[in-house]
């Protein structure tokens, strides 16, 4: 069985990342092919997450937040995953900058929301031509789908509209809007998976 791996990167690993990291591994969780992972481009090595970003962890559906240690960003993690979910573009380009040829499976959680979120049909004929107990072929398909539709999907009012906000040290209204900006990205791409491993031929 092919396993298809995610990882979720923002700074201190303590917050945003760990965050999508459970959230995702919570809605991929009949999925046994996948695995979801997180790191940090600066990480606070050791650390547990915030107590807030825990709160929301469990609000959205999460039950392991409390068992996560934050570890730093190696070009290891880059290189072996298949699809990676930066927090910002600040976190995209540090990736990138490990590993230049990962710039095709790496994305800003939320710009992968942006160009999954309404993709035709025809092209995810790719896709629905893998047998459906391909699940890690079909998610590859939708990964390079996302990276065929830059430059194609009109982009967002503002670049900042690609980055989930830092909410480190900040009032618990930040982490509010943070988990805002990020949970219904999760949702869409949790929702475009789910469509991908389910789509036929018509």
């Amino acid at each position: 069985m092919t396993e298809f791996t995610i990882l979720t990167v923002c700074t201190g690993n303590i917050c945003r990342s760990p965050l999508a990291e459970q959230l995702l591994r919570a809605g991929m969780a009949h999925w046994s092919e996948v695995s979801v992972a997180s790191a940090g481009s600066g990480a606070l090595v050791g650390k547990p997450m915030t107590d807030q970003a825990q709160a929301l962890s469990s609000r959205f559906g999460a039950t392991d937040a409390a068992a996560h240690i934050a570890r730093a960003l190696t070009v290891e993690h880059v290189r072996a995953a298949d699809l990676i979910l930066a927090l910002s573009r600040e976190h995209r380009r540090a990736i990138v900058e490990l590993l230049p040829r990962a710039s095709r499976k790496t994305f800003t959680l939320r710009e992968l929301a942006r160009l999954i979120a309404d993709v035709p049909a025809e092209e995810l004929e790719h896709a629905a031509r893998l047998d459906s107990s391909d699940v890690a072929g079909r998610f590859a398909e939708l990964v390079d789908v996302a990276a065929s539709r830059r430059g194609l999907v009109a982009p967002p009012e503002s670049p900042d509209d690609d980055d989930v906000i830092d909410p480190y040290r900040q009032p618990d209204g930040v982490y509010e809007a943070s988990a805002q900006q990020l949970v219904p990205a999760v949702q869409t791409v949790l929702a475009q998976f789910a469509r991908v491993a389910a789509v036929t031929l018509p």
